[in-house]
């Protein structure tokens, strides 16, 4: 794709969808692991921007939309078929693993190519080392200002859904199924798919809205759980420790050392590769807590790297029996291609708007997981389609206007192929109430 749109629609979208964009992101939305199981929204500034979300599609003609106790913002677009109803889903929150407070939003009109140099933060978006980046010449190339994240992950998602929901209310004679939208809280601490009520949603498939490079449509995710090791030791005045102390740090420390460098972890691993990653450590000498996620495709290898990971802790343990270090595994989320492909038409529209919108889908497994993950393991089968953000969770990340205007027509073409009702696909379990 060059500078220009993919369509004439994608064109026509091009400027609301920016506009929405530039003001979602400056609002902070960043989850909080600390409180991802106790509170609800785990970070009160999330609700700010779901209010303003319930506002614009209440403005757009979803009369319906609402913020539900679970900071879930859901609305419905009623449809003029009979069928099934498709839900399109965006997570709200952005990640806690770069700054995300004070965002301002710089549009880069017709990209030339060159470095990137951002005004603060030193940080630069290079070419030479960002294949999407080189792909986007001439392009609307959206960044922050260089010390915070973008917020394309996901509120590119929640822009271009509220974008093609508002064109479609606008444009009654374009046919379409009844269209449920929810947009969600906590994503990036694993929340987020579990706070959706699917008897309330209603839906009987759902797209997230939550992909990357132009043309992305995913079926299939990692598996994932979370790991915690909380070492016990003995604190005492480091003036007279002599035999006494024994250092939780320390032992933290050792069994993180203990583990696997040189494999089995993300930086040396690829493709269809698992991982165990430790990404937290806090504490004191005489509490100290390492934090892990677990990943793969395969089920059975996630629990052999949990296994590594209770016996390596398990013998570190043993050199100091005064500590006391205790291993909690918690599921996250569970690899959702199973799911689909009992519903293979899901996936097929999906594939013929990307082509809809003059572009060739591209399949690939997620090494992450988004919402969908969730929801399909609970019943509603949710693959994932492109934004048009990169470099998500970094403040290197940006967006693409004309990627992101090509996924808000991709999802007008999405209703229009629901309504025809023509997915001539077999082998799949009857879609209606699939969800219900």
């Amino acid at each position: 794709m060059d500078g220009s749109f993919t369509s004439e629609l994608a064109r026509e979208l091009s400027e609301p969808l920016l506009d929405r964009f530039t003001r979602y992101v400056r609002v902070d939305t960043q989850s909080d692991r600390a409180h991802a199981l106790d509170r609800i929204p785990s970070s009160d500034n999330q609700l700010e921007l779901a209010r303003m979300l319930v506002e614009e599609l209440r403005q757009a003609g979803l009369q319906d939309a609402e913020l539900d106790g679970q900071g879930v913002v859901m609305a419905t677009l009623p449809g003029d078929v009979d069928g099934p109803v498709i839900g399109l889903i965006a997570h709200m929150d952005t990640s806690p693993d770069a700054p995300g407070k004070g965002v301002e939003p710089i549009v880069h009109r017709e990209y030339d190519g060159a470095v990137i140099e951002l005004p603060r933060g030193a940080t630069r978006l290079d070419p030479d080392t960002m294949q999407a980046l080189r792909g986007a010449v001439g392009h609307d190339v959206i960044t922050s200002s260089g010390d915070t994240l973008l917020g394309a992950d996901d509120k590119a998602g929640v822009a271009e859904i509220v974008t093609a929901v508002a064109y479609l209310a606008a444009h009654p004679e374009l046919p379409r199924p009844t269209i449920r939208v929810a947009f969600t809280p906590d994503e990036e601490v694993g929340q987020g798919g579990h706070r959706v009520s699917l008897e309330q949603f209603g839906a009987d498939c759902a797209y997230t809205l939550d992909g990357s490079d132009l043309g992305g449509l995913q079926d299939e995710t990692f598996s994932a759980d979370e790991a915690t090791i909380t070492v016990t030791g003995v604190d005492i005045h480091p003036g007279t420790a002599t035999g006494k102390m024994v250092n939780a740090l320390r032992i933290v420390a050792e069994i993180v050392a203990a583990l696997p460098s040189d494999r089995l972890t993300p930086e040396t691993t690829s493709g269809r590769e698992g991982f165990l990653h430790p990404f937290e450590i806090t504490g004191s000498a005489g509490r100290a807590t390492v934090t892990f996620i677990l990943r793969d495709f395969d089920a059975e290898a996630l629990s052999s790297h949990a296994e590594l990971l209770r016996r390596t802790a398990e013998e570190v343990a043993a050199r100091e029996p005064r500590a006391r270090v205790e291993l909690e595994i918690r599921e996250q989320y569970r690899n959702m291609r199973e799911a689909l492909d009992r519903v293979p038409e899901v996936v097929a529209a999906g594939e013929a708007a990307i082509r809809a919108e003059g572009l060739e889908p591209v399949k690939e497994a997620i090494r992450g997981g988004t919402d969908g993950s969730i929801l399909t393991e609970r019943g509603l089968p949710t693959p994932n389609l492109f934004t048009g953000g990169h470099e998500f969770h970094s403040t290197r990340e940006w967006a693409s206007l004309q990627e992101m205007s090509a996924a808000a027509a991709m999802l007008v073409r999405l209703a229009g192929i629901w309504a025809a009702g023509d997915l001539a696909v077999g082998g799949g379990a009857p879609l209606a109430g699939a969800s219900r």
